[in-house]
């Protein structure tokens, strides 16, 4: 199986930049970060404390009807 090379890479970052766009690139970034870091401690049998879900975005309050 070829390896991946810097070309092949910056092509493939290139075309997520594209699809996704620049401003949910963090949003992806971090939940690829917790996704990896959680499938880490799974492999190695820690329990993982649950994390405050830090990516959800705050309502807003509207007056209106109730």
């Amino acid at each position: 199986m070829p390896r991946i090379g810097p070309t092949e890479l910056i092509i493939i970052l290139f075309i997520i930049l594209i699809i996704f766009g620049a401003g949910r690139l963090p949003e992806i970034g971090s939940a690829l970060g917790r996704g990896i870091r959680e499938f880490r401690k799974g492999q190695s049998g820690e329990e993982a404390p649950e994390e405050p879900d830090t990516t959800a975005k705050p309502r807003r309050k509207t007056k209106g009807k109730a």
